[in-house]
């Protein structure tokens, strides 16, 4: 986990996966090249383990972007960052993405005044997110909504009536807004054998 640096989303508290076979030797290794399939390889795990997705959810994603108009690097970034559980970390209603998905799995989350327990659920302009009016729900964001400050701007972070933490899906996200830092072409290059 620590070759692949900074991933904003996620954190070294859940479970990691053994990247023994990614690992370089630092006396032998460091005067090699490193091949193209080793930089396409770590971008696709970067963006992987970021987002907490397996690799058939991303193969998915990838497949929607190359059937979809626009950059066939952006639209996999759109679509991950459209994702309920997402959108949640980013509103600052939890600290990280996969306490976002415990979130919605355990109902807490409503969107559109509707319960959602699906992470991976699509976000749309418009879409309003609010917490479920009841006791456990609150007790799982104590104190965990930090306000406007630091959400996106395709995002708008409020509390309503109550002291209920609320969010608005202002538009579609786009490559500013996504604090990553990762070549996303990388990835489809990398998928391009498989798709």
């Amino acid at each position: 986990m620590r070759r692949l640096k900074n991933l904003p989303g996620f954190t070294g508290k859940s479970k990691t996966p053994n990247l023994g076979e990614f690992r370089v030797a630092t006396d032998q290794s460091a005067s090699r090249k490193i091949s193209q399939f080793c930089v396409r390889l770590e971008a696709k795990q970067r963006l992987r383990f970021n987002y907490g997705l397996t690799e058939r959810q991303l193969l998915k994603y990838v497949r929607i972007a190359r059937k979809t108009r626009g950059s066939t690097g952006q639209v996999p970034l759109q679509l991950l960052e459209m994702r309920l559980d997402n959108v949640i970390f980013h509103l600052g209603m939890a600290s990280t993405i996969p306490a976002a998905r415990q979130l919605v799995n355990h109902r807490h989350i409503l969107v559109n005044s509707r319960i959602v327990d699906i992470p991976s659920y699509r976000r749309k302009p418009r879409d309003i997110i609010t917490v479920r009016n009841r006791p456990t729900s609150h007790n799982a964001l104590e104190g965990k909504f930090p306000g406007e400050d630091n959400t996106p701007d395709h995002l708008t972070a409020s509390l309503s009536e109550g002291n209920r933490p609320t969010g608005l899906v202002n538009r579609i996200a786009n490559r500013e807004s996504v604090n990553l830092n990762i070549n996303e072409l990388l990835v489809v290059e990398y998928y391009s054998r498989k798709a």
